[in-house]
């Protein structure tokens, strides 16, 4: 089976899948975390080398603050029982995101567990964090700005090339996969620029529920696409050989 070599999942219907329990919706991300590990740790296991989730956007900032707090504590938790595994299976853990906004000790676990796990090789485990796509296109162009200011860029150089680099995504592939969850249909400022030619797919089961089978399928049916990249399928077909 033909594998993405860069997973990135929109983790979504933690809150539903409490609700339609009865549930508080704290109790849905609990369970969440547990899909967390269940996912990194069959994604480490296939061989997929880069893994992103989207686990806190900037739009997140604007729900109840006991839910905000109880998804900070859930997340220094995660970051804090994780670091062995990390350690053991080489996942190098990074971050994308507003990372400022985070409380204090937890942007301190964060920084911690990024720099234990800094000369990890086998899998980059890559957490969206207080992190809008479109908050991220304007913070790098910012940074273009100041290097066209400072005399170090020209504007008309400017290329596809510079933008990739001034995003929180340097250094990382783009996306061959995004998985959503829950049953909505949509990206939800995830990832805007590096999804270009992403394969999408969506799914009506709840992320708690997502697990080792619909990850099997997911990936399944992106081995059966055929990534053309605006060619045709003829020429697709003819380069996948090489």
């Amino acid at each position: 089976m033909q594998l993405p070599q860069h997973l990135a999942i929109i983790m979504d219907g933690n809150g539903r899948w409490a609700e339609q329990r009865h549930l508080p919706r704290i109790a849905g991300h609990r369970q969440g975390v547990k899909t967390v590990r269940k996912i990194v740790n069959k994604c480490r296991m296939l061989g997929i080398p880069y893994l992103t989730l989207y686990a806190f956007s900037s739009e997140n900032w604007g729900r109840p603050d006991d839910e905000v707090g109880a998804l900070m504590g859930l997340l220094s938790r995660y970051l804090q029982d994780e670091l062995t595994t990390m350690l053991t299976e080489d996942i190098r853990l990074n971050v994308i995101g507003e990372t400022e906004r985070l409380p204090k000790q937890v942007r301190q676990t964060l920084y911690d567990t990024i720099a234990k796990t800094a000369d990890n090789g086998q899998m980059v485990l890559t957490l969206a964090l207080s992190y809008g796509g479109r908050d991220e296109l304007v913070r790098a162009m910012r940074k273009l700005g100041r290097e066209v200011e400072s005399g170090t860029l020209s504007s008309v150089d400017i290329d596809e090339l510079d933008v990739a680099r001034v995003l929180d995504t340097k250094g990382l592939p783009d996306p061959d996969l995004l998985v959503r969850t829950s049953g909505e249909m949509r990206i939800s400022n995830f990832l805007l620029w590096q999804l270009a030619y992403a394969e999408l797919y969506f799914t009506d089961v709840y992320w708690p529920d997502f697990g080792v089978h619909e990850l099997t399928a997911a990936l399944s049916e992106y081995g059966r696409r055929q990534r053309r990249y605006g060619l045709t399928g003829a020429q697709a077909h003819k380069n996948e050989k090489f």
